[in-house]
C-alpha cells in the first residue's frame, strides 16, 4: 500500500502540472506597416491574481524577448530593441485568461514563429506562425524600342512592380491567353525594408497587332496585378529599302499608264484621219461620174 502513495502523488502532480494554453493553429497573416494581435489564451478557472501570473513572449528561433509580464506589471528590461515601443498586452483581460500580444507597425523582419509562455502555479506554452505580407503596386509594361519598328524586329517588353512581400509569381501571356516562358528574365531585389521590387523582361519578335500581358501574383495575399501592351500598325514602319522600291514601282507603273494612254490616243486619231480621208475620196469620185 505504501508503494502506491508515491505513484498516486506523481499522477496528481502530472494532472495539475500542465496549464492549457491556446494559440492559432493556422498562420497569422499581417500586413506590413499595420498592427496585428497574436492571440494566446489560457484556462482561468477562477479570478487570477496578477501578482502570481507570468506571461512571456519570445521568438522561437532566436529566443529573443518580445514582451514579458510578471509581479503584476510589464518587465521590459530584456526586451529586444527591434520590439521596443511596439508591443503590449491586454492587461485588463489578463485576469480572464487573455495573454494575447498586440504588435504594432509590423515589419518584414517580424515574419517568424512566436512563442507564448504562461505561468500560474502551473506552466503552459504555445507557438504560432506570423506571416508578413505587403501588396505590390500595379504592374506597368513598357516597350523598347517603341519607334521606327519593323516587322521581324526583336523588342523587349519590361514589366515592373514595387514594394511587395513575399516574392511575386510573374507570368507572361500572349493575346490568346497562352503562357510564354521562353526568353523571359525576372529579377526581384529587396529594399532596405525587405520589400521586393520586381522587374521581368520578355523578348519577342515583332508582329503587328499583337498583345502581351504581364500577370503578377502575391502568393500570400492571393492578389493578382495585371498590365498589357498592344503593338498596332502605328508602331511599325516599312524598311527604308522596301519603301523606296515601292515608290519606284509606283512611278514606273504610272509612267507606263501615261505612255499607253498617249499611244492609244495617237492610234485613235490616226484611225479617224484615215477614215475621214477615205470618205472624202469616195465623194470626189461620185462627183466625177455625175459630171460625165
Amino acid at each position: 500500500m505504501t508503494t502506491l502513495v508515491p505513484l498516486i502523488a506523481v499522477l496528481v502532480i502530472s494532472a495539475v502540472a500542465a496549464l492549457d494554453v491556446h494559440v492559432p493553429e493556422v498562420p497569422v497573416v499581417a500586413l506590413y506597416g499595420q498592427d496585428v494581435t497574436l492571440h494566446c489564451t489560457f484556462n482561468a478557472s477562477s479570478p487570477v491574481n496578477l501578482s502570481e501570473l507570468s506571461v512571456y513572449w519570445e521568438l522561437a528561433d532566436t529566443k529573443r524577448s518580445i514582451h514579458s509580464f510578471s509581479a503584476g506589471r510589464d518587465q521590459l528590461t530584456e526586451q529586444a530593441d527591434t520590439f521596443a515601443n511596439r508591443t503590449s498586452l491586454f492587461n485588463a483581460q489578463l485576469g480572464s485568461g487573455n495573454a494575447s500580444l498586440l504588435l504594432r507597425n509590423v515589419r518584414i523582419a517580424d515574419d517568424g514563429v512566436f512563442s507564448c509562455f504562461v505561468s500560474l502555479g502551473t506552466f503552459g506554452s504555445g507557438a504560432l506562425v506570423l506571416q508578413v505580407a505587403a501588396p505590390y503596386t500595379k504592374p506597368q509594361v513598357t516597350l523598347a524600342p517603341d519607334l521606327n519598328l519593323r516587322p521581324g524586329d526583336e523588342v523587349s517588353l519590361t514589366c515592373v512592380a514595387y514594394g511587395g512581400f513575399p516574392q511575386a509569381q510573374v507570368q507572361w501571356q500572349d493575346g490568346m491567353g497562352r503562357n510564354m516562358t521562353d526568353n523571359v528574365t525576372t529579377s526581384q531585389v529587396a529594399s532596405e525594408e525587405g520589400l521586393f521590387n520586381v522587374r521581368s523582361v520578355l523578348r519577342v519578335v515583332l508582329e503587328p497587332n499583337s498583345t502581351y500581358s504581364c500577370r503578377l501574383h502575391n502568393p500570400l495575399l492571393g492578389e493578382e496585378g495585371h498590365a498589357s501592351v498592344t503593338i498596332t500598325g502605328q508602331n511599325t514602319t516599312f524598311p527604308a529599302v522596301a519603301l523606296w522600291v515601292t515608290v519606284g514601282l509606283a512611278i514606273c507603273l504610272l509612267g507606263l499608264l501615261i505612255a499607253l494612254a498617249v499611244v492609244c490616243r495617237r492610234k485613235i486619231k490616226e484611225s479617224c484621219e484615215e477614215a475621214a480621208a477615205g470618205e472624202a475620196c469616195a465623194e470626189n469620185g461620185l462627183r466625177v461620174v455625175q459630171s460625165e
